[in-house]
């Protein structure tokens, strides 16, 4: 069992099983399991409502992207929500939307708006912005 960050919630389906065989080539339609979808390298793009700046929202955003092995960034919008761009595997990426819709956040966030597309190359660690 793989811990999960102490920032996410404790109710989040645990990660794909690292010792289960990696299924390459296969897409959703053609019968891939749930943990090689897990595994796939994706890029999310979240926009987080509410009172977010000033708070340390974009400290404890890229502590949680961290913990989860996530690269990417953190920054503020001047419209006063928080823009996360985040890479990595898909199940990292849904913990991270779960801790970001947790209520565990500093500040208060009423909304989380999420856009999926594909993983790009040349982004490494996790800043603030």
């Amino acid at each position: 069992m793989t811990e999960l960050p102490r920032h996410l919630p404790e109710s989040l389906p645990e990660p794909p099983d690292a010792a289960a065989p990696a299924q390459h080539g296969t897409s959703a339609g053609e019968g891939a399991s749930q943990s090689a979808l897990g595994d796939e390298q994706v890029r999310v793009t979240v926009w987080v409502r509410g009172r977010v700046q000033g708070v340390g929202f974009r400290w404890w955003t890229r502590s949680c992207a961290l913990e989860l092995g996530l690269s990417g960034w953190a920054r503020n919008l001047e419209d006063g929500r928080v823009e996360v761009v985040a890479q990595g595997s898909r199940a990292a990426g849904e913990a991270l939307l779960a801790a970001l819709r947790s209520g565990r956040t500093p500040g208060r966030v009423v909304g989380v708006t999420e856009r999926w597309s594909d993983f790009r190359d040349g982004i490494t660690g996790f800043v603030e912005r």
